[in-house]
This record gives C-alpha cells, structure tokens and sequence, in this order.
C-alpha cells in the first residue's frame, strides 16, 4: 500500500460529515406516536422499571452494547503526550472498530485530567451509561493504577487495551508457536526489550499462561532490568531479575528461546538473533518499525518463528484480533468485569483457531492454496470471519463460569448465528474483498479514463493498494482533469489507444479478434476500426494477457459493452448466456440479486444459467445459497408468461441439481417470510431455510428492485458483479460513485486472480 500523506488523512477525516461515527436512531420516529413513545411521555415507564430493578437498563436502553473509549491523551499511538481534544480521532477511529468489527456502539470521551485520582472519579461519574470501558493511550504507571481501582470500584467490564489487547494476542502466538518449536512455556527462556504497559502486561500473561519469572528478563531504555537498580516502579519490580552476568540486550539474549519486543525500532541484530536456542521465537512488535525487519530475521537463521505487528507479513500480532471480541462476550453476558480468565479464554480460543481448517475467504485473502498451522501461520489473520464467533463464545462462557455474569446464555447454537448475523449490516465483506485483492495486486484497465470518477477511483484504489490501475484515454485531458480533483497519478498508467506509438498493438489485437470471429464474417479492416474504442481495445488487453482485468459502463451503454463482450471475450464453458449480479448488504444480512443488468427478456434456458451461475458466485462469497426464483404468482398458479419460464427453470433445476437448495416460483414475500412460505407450501424444498438469493424473471424487475434499495440510501450495495464471461470483464452502472467503482476493482482483481488458479489460463499471443 502506498503511504499515507497528511493531505489525504485530513480530507477522509473533513470531507462529508467530520469525523468517524455518528449516532443513529433505532426505533420509528416519523409519527407523532413514535414520539411520544421514545420520549414524553412514554419514555417514563423505562425510567421507572430501572428504578426498581437497575438491571432493566439493560432491556429497556442501548447500556449493554455499548462501550466508553476514554482516554487523557497522555501516550496516543507513537505521537505521546498530545492532549485529550487532539488524541480525540484515534478514540473515533477505535470506535469505528469496534463497530465494524463487533457491531458494538461506543461513545468516545476525551477527558482533560492527568491527575490519575481526578481522573478515576469523572470515569466512575459517567459509568452508569455504559456496558464497559475501553481505556485507550494513557501513559505508564499511571494507567495501571487507573485500571485498578476502575476495575476494583466499578461492576461493569474496564480493559486498558494498550496493556491486555497485546498480551492476549501475543499470548495466543505464543503458545502457538511454543507448540511448533517443541518446547514448553515453563521451560523456555524469555527476553521482554520493553518495560511500558503493553510489555508489563504481556509478561504477566506469560507467567499466567505458565511460564516461570526466574527464566524472564526484561530490559528498558537503562538496559536489564535488576534487582539492584534504584527507584524501580511496582511493575519493573515485578520482573526484575536477580542476575548479574547480564546488562544489555546482545548479553540478555544469548541461549534465550523467546524475544518479545515493545520498544523501538532496529535495536535487535541478525548477530543477536544468531545467539538464541535452536528455533527461536522473535516478536518484534515496536510499529512500524520492528526491532528487526522481517527481511532480516528470517535471513539471520533458517529455524526461526517470527511475529511483528505489521500487516505486509506472516503472523501479524493486531490488537483488533482481540479486544472487539472480548468485549462482544462481555456485553453480550452483561459482565461485571474482563477478568483473567476471560482473558485466558480469549488467548486459547485465539491459539485454538489457528489450528482449525482456514475458510476459503482466507486462503483467497492471502494468496495461498491453503493456510494450516505451522511456522508461518500461527496467528489467525484478521480478516477470519470466524472470529466474532469464537472468541466472543469464548470469553461469554469464561464470563459465566468465573461468576462476573449476570445474563446467562443456554442456547449456543443460537448466539453463534446471532453473532454471524450480527455484521451483516457492516462492511465486513468490503474489507475481505480489499484484503483479498492487495495480496497480489492485478492489472485492473479503467476504460473512461477521462471521466472524473474513473480518474478518481484509479487514485484510490492505488492507494488502498487492491490493483495496479491503467487509464484508457487522453494522456494531456487525464493529467488536466487530475489537476482539477487535486489527485495524483503517480503510478499509474495511462494509454492513449488513438496514440500513434499504439498502432502496433492495435494492428495486433486486430488480428487476434479477426482471426477469433472469421467465421462470423469479421474482416481485419473492421477489428483494426474497432480498436479505437475503448471497450475493445480494453477487453483485448485482458484477451491477450497485457492486463489482467476491465472495467467499464460509467458512461456507456450496456447494450453495446454486452455486444463487444461477446465478440472478444466470449462466454464460459457450459454456459450460454452470462449475467450481472448485485449483493445487498443489509442490516438482515446479506442477499444476493440477479441478473440486474443484460439479459431483458429470459427465457427457461437463460433463467437456468442465471440460477447456477448466481450459485457459483454466493459460494465464492462464502456463503451457502438458497435461492428463491421469484414472480408475481407462487408455484404455478398462473401459467402464461414469465412465471411459465420460471416455473420451467425450477423443475429442471431441481431434477438435474438436486443438492442446490432452490425453489420457485414465489412471490418475494414469501421469499422472505419463512414461517408464512412454510405454512402455506409445505412442500418447498426452503422449508426452515432463510432465502440469500433471489433470481428474477426479467431484468425489468431485477433492475428496479436494486435501483429502489439503492434510493433508500440505508443499505450496502456491491456490484455489478459479472457472471460467466471468460475473463474478468466488469460492469460499473452508469454514474457510479467513486467507491462503488473501487469496489468493483476489487472484485475484477479478485475475478482475475481466482481465474488464473482455477484455470492456469494461457493468454492469446
């Protein structure tokens, strides 16, 4: 990914509406009556309850999933003592986390006090509005006295993230990796170069975990930390040692099993990594830049396991693998407290996971036919959707078990499918996607390069890094119209097809799609006139393997880029028509429209290749599909038209592709409404099952459907997304927003990358 400049910072966090977060409401509030219910004077009765029975707070408000970020602003990230109001948009941008990732709600609150016992009482003032604490970049050893008296006079969970988040998940990579050096925690010898909160707290988990303070030494900026040193606060004494053989960190390290570091960049050696037992374990965790880089480490020796805290490497130690989970089963049990065993359950179900099957979305992510558990992964990755489910499951039963529970859970089965729907409404499958596409970054050819939002979705997706952008248009309108938005072309190229110095290529491309289609009365003079089109010229490129994918449509028309599709690209194998779909990110969950946008008018045979292809395509988003072909009729009752069409497609689906849960044709409510579908058709072949994929009977319908959604304004939605082309050939609608065109980069790369490992496919020369 390229780097981050302060212009581009400050414009996502001014433009639009400021900041990161927002509130919003959760109940009706168009009608008189909605009003009067959420406030006077309905809003009494709530009041009341939770004055007799406090609990009910948790009913009757938004207090059990919702979370305090707080902090003084006395050690923000790397910038240190900043002040509470300017450390304000790391606690928005932590918020925004634990939204994302935990659909929990959370207000950020800056509080202007050093004073850790003014600090304490304005934390414990305003406590009654949350379900928990997240302490955020309070300096060391205040913090530490801060949390515990927090924790001590408060009965409600209270985390300083700093300190625990990298301690649970180190832990994890801990025992992990102790696991695949064959060696134990009691036994091993440990360095710790860092003595701040994260360090401390990290070390007191290993002694949790097992291992034994006489086989730690830890270090900070004065060197080992001894016994015999002066002025120690309570925390380094905690881990001072009593040998005196050792004062730096090239003397501490010699013969030890395990480096943790949390200090600064570069003070680890090759030399020094040399000196430790045979597979060593080194966390190089200062950010960004590590104690010694990734390069150097595992050049220093062929037997080392590493972890840093950067996302471009193996076994990323990150923070958001922990603490969003950890408070989900906190909320989620209306804790008292996150105390140790949670956070021993949060560590184990961390480490346990690693072990487990990676799903496909993962693999897909990181570029690898398969991550299974050994030197490299050892750590789940981030982007593992499975983590909601395990790890809040996890520190939810800790929380039951260890007594800090006062809401019990008895259906498990349940609350992991509350949790898994709990995120449909989040961009959890945008950051999957972009995470996918930047692991090997594809050619991706923008055909309107000249257009504004091609221009600016080029920009962008170079630099959230998903694909190595080319504009098709002219080189002097392109930098003109980029000097106009302020973006940067760097990197990027732009082709200018009508060029003279293309004409080699053209004639190229020309012959290829002459010689392709010469049974189909094309002529070489026609091919060479088409490729000064975009869209031919463009769809060449991927044809012949000079990029990797296309994107087209802001400005033109389906009808033509469907015909050139055909002509040079051609439909797969097995099928005969190909189709568009949209996926609806909902607060529901997700759904999965199609065919949105090419074919007008299908018939059975069409509506059949919709139905498998928009299958093929749910499962690539990891999802199961149960499909429900919709109409304005239900199974049968009108036979002319297009429920006849529908009605067909069904019957052959179901006779030759018994497996697919797919059913029709049916009118969308009872798509919908399982109950009501069930009772009525007790034959269905969806019965219990919850409908994520609708195929519709014409376009007409399938279009106005996702237009209205889109006019809504209060859902996700993705796509086009093309179906059954041969190569990554994608549609934007016309007008498309910058992100909406990014989006669709990121499914094209992907589209590219899955197609040249399924298939091995040799471009035309």
């Amino acid at each position: 990914m390229s780097k981050i400049t302060k212009e581009e910072a400050l414009r996502y966090h001014s433009q639009g509406k400021p900041g990161k977060i927002e509130v919003v409401p959760t109940k009706p509030h168009s009608t008189q009556r909605d009003l009067s219910l959420a406030y006077s004077p309905g809003v009494a009765e709530p009041c009341l309850e939770i004055q007799k029975t406090p609990n009910a707070a948790y009913e009757y408000t938004d207090k059990g999933n919702l979370v305090a970020v707080i902090s003084n602003g006395t050690a923000v990230l790397g910038l240190g003592d900043i002040g509470a109001l300017s450390g304000k948009p790391v606690m928005e941008g932590k918020g925004l986390l634990f939204k994302i990732y935990a659909g929990i709600d959370v207000f950020d609150i800056e509080v202007d006090e050093k004073d850790p016992d003014k600090f304490v009482e304005a934390v414990k003032a305003i406590a009654p509005t949350f379900g928990g604490i997240n302490l955020e970049d309070i300096k060391a050893p205040e913090c530490f006295e801060i949390e515990r008296r927090l924790k001590e006079e408060l009965d409600i969970p209270v985390m300083h993230d700093d300190q625990h988040g990298t301690a649970i998940i180190s832990s994890a990579g801990l025992l992990n990796a102790l696991e695949v050096a064959g060696k134990k925690i009691d036994e091993v010898k440990i360095v710790v170069n860092g003595a701040g909160a994260s360090a401390i707290s990290c070390t007191k988990l290993y002694v949790s975990l097992g291992a034994k303070k006489e086989n730690i030494v830890m270090l900070d900026s004065k060197g080992v930390i001894t016994t015999d040193r002066p002025n120690l606060t309570e925390q380094k004494k905690l881990f001072a040692t009593d040998r005196r053989d050792v004062h730096t960190l090239a003397e501490a390290i010699a013969g030890a099993d395990v480096f943790l570091g949390l200090s600064k960049g570069n003070v680890l050696t090759q030399d020094m990594v040399r000196s430790m037992a045979a597979n060593p374990i080194v966390f190089a965790l200062a950010n960004p830049t590590p104690e010694i880089s990734y390069e150097d480490a595992v050049a220093s020796r062929d037997d080392i396991l590493i972890s840093t805290g950067r996302s471009d490497y193996p076994n990323q130690i990150n923070n958001v693998i922990g603490f969003p989970y950890i408070f989900r089963g906190a909320l989620d049990t209306h804790a008292k407290a996150i105390n140790e065993e949670m956070k021993l359950a949060a560590v184990r179900a961390i480490a346990d996971l690693a072990k487990q099957p990676v799903p496909d979305i993962v693999n897909q992510a990181y570029m690898v036919n398969k991550l299974t558990f050994g030197r490299n992964y050892f750590i789940p990755k981030p982007v593992d959707p499975r983590l909601i489910t395990e790890v809040s499951m996890a520190v939810a039963k800790a929380a039951m078990d260890s007594g800090v529970a006062r809401k019990q859970i008895t259906d498990w089965d349940a609350y992991r499918e509350h949790l898994k729907e709990l995120m449909g409404y989040e961009s959890e499958l945008i950051r999957q996607l972009y995470a996918m596409a930047r692991c090997k970054p594809q050619r991706v050819v923008f055909a309107e390069g000249n257009h504004p939002n091609m221009i600016r979705a080029a920009v962008e997706a170079r630099n959230e890094g998903i694909c190595i952008p080319i504009l098709l248009g002219n080189e002097e309108r392109i930098a003109k119209a980029a000097k106009n938005l302020e973006v940067k072309l760097d990197g990027i190229e732009i082709i200018n097809l009508r060029h003279d110095r293309e004409q080699a290529r053209r004639e190229r491309y020309a012959h290829i799609l002459a010689e392709k289609r010469a049974r189909e009365g094309a002529t070489y003079d026609e091919a060479c006139d088409k490729m000064f089109e975009p869209n031919y010229f463009g769809m060449m490129m991927v044809e012949t393997g000079d990029a990797d994918a296309f994107i087209t449509g802001t400005y033109t028309k389906y009808s033509n880029t469907i015909k050139v599709a055909n002509e040079v690209i051609g439909i797969r194998p097995g099928y005969s028509h190909f189709a568009t779909m949209h996926i609806v990110n909902s607060k529901k969950g997700i759904y999965f429209l199609a065919d949105t946008l090419i074919n007008r008018r299908p018939n059975t045979d069409t509506l059949i290749d919709v139905a498998r292809l928009a299958a093929d395509t749910v499962k690539f988003f990891n999802h199961e599909p149960v499909v429900a072909m919709v109409s304005f009729s239900n199974f049968g009752a009108d036979a002319d038209g297009s429920p006849r069409e529908v009605h067909r497609a069904v019957e052959y689906l179901q006779n030759n592709y018994p497996d697919l849960a797919l059913d029709g044709e049916m009118q969308v409510n009872f798509a919908f409404d399982k109950e009501l579908r069930d009772r009525k058709y007790p034959f269905t072949r969806l019965k219990g099952k919850d409908v994520n994929t609708l195929i519709f009977p014409n376009l007409t319908s399938a279009n106005a459907v996702y237009k209205f959604i889109q006019a809504m304004g209060d859902t996700e939605l993705i796509g086009p997304i093309q179906m059954g082309l041969n190569k990554p050939i994608h549609f934007t609608d016309i007008e498309s927003s910058v992100r909406e065109i990014v989006n669709i980069a990121a499914i094209a790369a992907i589209d590219a990358l899955v197609g040249k490992s399924a298939n091995g496919d040799e471009p035309a020369k």
